[in-house]
């Protein structure tokens, strides 16, 4: 496929999302001569004039403002729709901007060589060339008007995620607006229970949480978040019509009730990029414009990675950790992400983990804004386990009662102190408490 042609259906699919989804139309940031092809820019200057007086934006609105033969015509605007792909769109915004600056690059190039210009204004240009595709106010005069009034007014509260854990928030406060937060502990140390109950809580007070479940269906995680609802055993829930008891049946939709009222938005795809994450976040956030969005991804060493094949791993981790940060900044909104802990922890005779630990850690240390390692003795034998499979099954409500702590051990924290708290853990129902 020749690159005219790409690009040409590369521009397609751009302008095709944005017909689907309206609010990309302002919200992307891109300028009209990113496309190559003059219909196009044609096309993409009419869907902004409509989309800066709030009017709808289709085949037949854009019609009513150009000629037909400006934009192809009205079979050629009514077919765009089928090449949009919304989760590729970024990548393809990606992919235009680069073809767009290498294109300008080279007409730069052309015009330095038959005008004989000087080094400083090649430089000059090509530096110019980096930030062109957006429109950046770096004046800070606008900023310190509105800072006249600060001394006068008492300052607006900011909004933090709450955790409900007090002496967690001692130490983080919360989850704040615009910070990467990494969750890291060993298989099966509770990572995914930590994060259901961060989420619930968040939830039910008022925020939008988003759940990236790259790993776990979403049955799978609804059943352990029912669970750590309703204090149910996760084992009751494998057939709640065979081992459920009486009082736990006629509880059942008060829970569901209950766990309804969080909102929380679960994506269990498998094999997410970033760019993906952001797609989805970015048209969850259009259609719940009156929550606050809190991010969480389960977990960091799968999610996919548009690095070329055979680059090393770390630097791969490395790469979406700061695609993390990155997507935390640009939402204002917290993201919390899990991570896996490498194997060098089991080889020690304390085996609390500190952050070196972190799996192909790379960047991470260095990007997130919070760091919690977690552990428990029951993982590692060094408490009384619960009984068997059969006995926890059919001993009831007494299997909930079996709590241990679980350390959170918060080893960085960029705005605030490190230290360790201990909660109590029930594994049997995941649920956390003070």
């Amino acid at each position: 496929m020749s690159t005219e042609l790409s690009i040409d259906l590369l521009e397609k699919s751009l302008l095709g999302t944005m017909l689907k989804e309206n609010y990309l139309i302002l919200d992307a940031g891109i300028q009209p001569s990113l496309f190559q092809s003059q219909i196009h820019r044609s096309i993409y200057l009419a869907m902004q004039h409509l989309a800066r007086n709030n009017q709808p934006v289709d085949y037949i609105t854009i019609l009513t403002m150009v000629e037909p033969s400006e934009v192809g015509g009205a079979n050629y605007l009514a077919g765009l729709q089928t090449f949009g792909d919304g989760e590729k769109f970024e990548a393809y915004v990606g992919i235009a901007k680069t073809e767009w600056r290498e294109k300008q690059k080279q007409h730069i190039l052309n015009q330095a060589t038959s005008q004989n210009w000087t080094i400083e204004k090649i430089q000059k240009e090509l530096d110019a060339l980096q930030t062109d595709t957006l429109s950046v106010e770096t004046d800070v005069k606008n900023d310190l008007v509105k800072m006249a009034e600060r001394p006068y007014h008492p300052i607006e509260e900011e909004k933090i995620v709450p955790t409900d854990l007090k002496e967690l928030e001692k130490l983080i406060v919360g989850f704040r607006q615009g910070e990467l937060t990494i969750i890291a502990g060993r298989p099966s140390m509770g990572k995914t229970d930590v994060m259901n109950y961060f989420a619930l809580t968040a939830g039910l007070a008022g925020y939008l949480p988003i759940i990236f479940s790259l790993e776990m269906n979403k049955a799978m995680l609804l059943d352990r978040l029912i669970a750590a609802s309703g204090r149910i055993s996760r084992l009751k829930m494998r057939d709640p019509f065979q081992y459920f008891s009486e009082k736990q049946r006629e509880q059942w939709i008060p829970v569901l009730t209950e766990l309804s009222k969080a909102n929380l938005q679960i994506d269990d795809r498998a094999g997410l990029s970033v760019s993906q994450m952001r797609a989805q976040v970015r048209r969850l956030i259009k259609t719940n414009p009156e929550q606050k969005p809190i991010v969480f991804i389960d977990y960091l060493q799968i999610i996919y990675s548009n690095m070329a094949r055979g680059s090393n791993q770390t630097t791969i981790i490395g790469q979406i950790s700061w695609e993390l940060k990155q997507m935390a900044k640009e939402f204002d909104c917290p993201v919390v992400c899990l991570s896996q802990l490498n194997r060098s922890v089991e080889c020690r005779q304390n085996k609390r983990p500190v952050m070196s630990d972190l799996r192909d850690s790379g960047n991470i240390e260095q990007d997130a804004d919070v760091i919690i390692l977690l552990y428990r003795d029951g993982y590692y034998g060094l408490t009384s386990e619960p009984a068997g499979e059969n006995s926890q099954i059919e001993s009831g409500e007494a299997v909930n009662a079996k709590r241990e702590k679980l350390e959170l051990n918060v080893a960085k924290n960029r705005n605030g102190p490190t230290g360790i708290v201990s909660v109590n853990y029930s594994k049997m129902t995941g649920q956390l408490k003070e």
